[in-house]
């Protein structure tokens, strides 16, 4: 079986590697689970905690964080950070108790600790034995 080689794909993937930058997210996360409860956290360095603002809409987290830009005449000799707007979103299981959620931002980080729902733990269901036979009669 001949290989077809395309001249026009290899063409697309080199520039469009060169030409792009790499996806950086805004919001780098970290997501674990230690007993019961999971825990999200976000790198956000540089941004003021008042621009932080978290709501849950249905089952969905949506998280928004803002990082000024200086102002001012600056010439910039590098610009690697991101500055603007960052939004995340993250979709809730029914295992996590929503109404309990609690936000922690301290040198950078913001800590989100999502308590496992009391439904969702797993528990032991008792089994009861009558020890009285029963006959039918027909």
């Amino acid at each position: 079986m001949a290989k077809r080689n395309d001249p026009f794909h290899d063409l697309e993937r080199m520039f469009s590697s060169s030409f792009t930058r790499p996806s950086v997210p805004g919001m780098p996360m970290d997501l674990l689970r230690t007993g019961d409860e999971y825990v999200a956290e976000l790198d956000l360095p540089g941004v003021d905690p008042s621009t932080i603002d978290i709501d849950i809409d249905d089952r969905t987290l949506t998280i928004r964080a803002e990082r000024k830009a200086r102002e001012g005449e600056i010439e910039w000799l590098s610009k690697e950070r991101p500055t603007g707007t960052f939004a995340r979103q993250l979709t809730l299981g029914y295992g996590v108790a929503v109404d309990k959620i609690d936000a922690n931002y301290t040198d950078g980080v913001l800590t989100l600790t999502f308590p496992v729902a009391d439904e969702a733990k797993p528990r032991k269901i008792a089994v009861n034995a009558n020890s009285e036979s029963k006959t039918i009669d027909a």
